[in-house]
């Protein structure tokens, strides 16, 4: 698998944790041995085999991994141990097939940034994404491909990918971590968690904020994750006189980000666009509700009213009255929060792995793809997945 972080990297996020899901599930119970090729970090290993994974990383700084990637990539391939490739699109697209040759290509694809990638990255790097995503028709129109959502199934769809190559698998959870705790939630807590990223839409929360305060003056913003615009993000909330209510909490080990989801009232979301939005489940599952953006992936991971409430992109005010409205209705709170509870027990990385694992053995052995469970087929959360 060709990906440029695991989940040990600094900068890992969602992408990683459905990498390290996925990988240790297909070496345990599905016999698929993996090597993933990705990019080094500070006191990284070279090398090292976690989970039955083999992980190889290199490249440590700007493009140096991508420009690694080929011949690295060429070595494992000369070994003849392997009979799949697999592309982890998340950032940079790799084009694998012009360089390794002679064994099948996967494609995984959780989402394309599009004009997204201007809010996250220079002019420059943003427009080279842009031009790269726009070769995927050319390139990849006879690739096999995996998405986490409908919404990049239907991304794909838009920018000419044939509809027949394309499988829904969405992420999964882990219920032995993921669960409610034992008290009730903190009042008036409000959660984000993730990337301080630009394209998460923090800016926005931020922007909220104060129009929340203005409402429930108790409330408590806590910012859980770290990523490059935090400085800029500390300095909104400083200059903008929000003082205590509000706390970054920086990268945390996961037994404390679940924690902080347990205590949580509400769980806000305000990403410009996601491929699904692990963080949805990972908060349901502990028991929180969750006010999100309506944006592609997020619409497929919030069931509005039943598991949550969807508010406009970029409207601070939107996305502070939804907030509002759950900090201040307890039974809407109970509402949502037994809705999400339900929700989520369809989602499960062992049955997501098993789904994957079909998928990537009929590539590799250049068959058909078989059809996978859908794994959100009812309407209702209320229903059986």
């Amino acid at each position: 698998m060709l990906n440029e972080r695991d989940l040990t990297h600094p900068l890992a996020g969602g992408v990683e944790v459905h990498l390290d899901e996925i990988a240790r599930r297909l070496v345990a119970q599905h016999g698929i041995e993996m090597t993933v090729l990705c990019a080094g970090f500070e006191g990284g290993a070279e090398e090292e085999v976690r989970d039955g994974v083999r992980y190889v990383r290199f490249g440590e700084r700007g493009f140096s991994y991508y420009a690694m990637l080929p011949g690295r990539a060429r070595e494992e391939i000369a070994t003849g141990e392997y009979d799949l490739v697999v592309e982890n699109l998340c950032k940079l697209l790799f084009f694998s097939s012009f360089y390794l040759r002679g064994v099948p290509h996967l494609a995984l694809v959780h989402h394309l940034f599009g004009l997204s990638a201007f809010r996250q990255a220079a002019v420059p790097i943003a427009a080279y994404v842009a031009l790269t995503e726009a070769l995927l028709p050319v390139v990849y129109r006879r690739w096999p491909f995996v998405v986490v959502s409908p919404s990049t199934r239907a991304d794909l769809l838009r920018r000419g990918l044939p509809g027949d190559r394309v499988s829904v698998i969405p992420n999964g959870l882990d219920h032995t971590k993921y669960s409610p705790g034992p008290g009730d939630c903190e009042g008036d807590l409000v959660v984000f968690v993730g990337r301080l990223e630009y394209y998460k839409g923090v800016d926005v929360l931020l922007e909220a904020w104060p129009r929340v305060l203005a409402e429930r003056p108790n409330a408590r913003l806590v910012l859980v994750g770290s990523g490059t615009a935090e400085g800029e993000m500390r300095r909104r909330a400083s200059s903008g006189g929000l003082g205590a209510s509000v706390s970054f909490e920086g990268f945390v080990p996961e037994e404390t980000k679940i924690d902080w989801m347990r205590r949580a009232t509400v769980v806000a979301q305000p990403s410009h666009k996601e491929g699904w939005g692990l963080t949805v489940l990972e908060a349901n599952a502990c028991g929180a509700p969750v006010v999100a953006t309506d944006v592609p992936g997020l619409r497929d991971s919030v069931r509005p009213g039943e598991t949550g409430l969807l508010v406009r992109k970029g409207d601070a005010a939107d996305l502070a009255g939804g907030i509002v409205r759950v900090l201040a209705d307890p039974r809407l709170r109970r509402h949502l929060a037994d809705g999400a509870m339900r929700w989520v027990e369809r989602f499960r990385w062992d049955e997501v792995a098993a789904s994957f694992a079909d998928v990537a053995r009929a590539v590799a052995e250049r068959r058909d793809v078989p059809p996978v469970r859908d794994f959100l087929a009812s309407s209702s959360p209320g229903e059986g997945a």
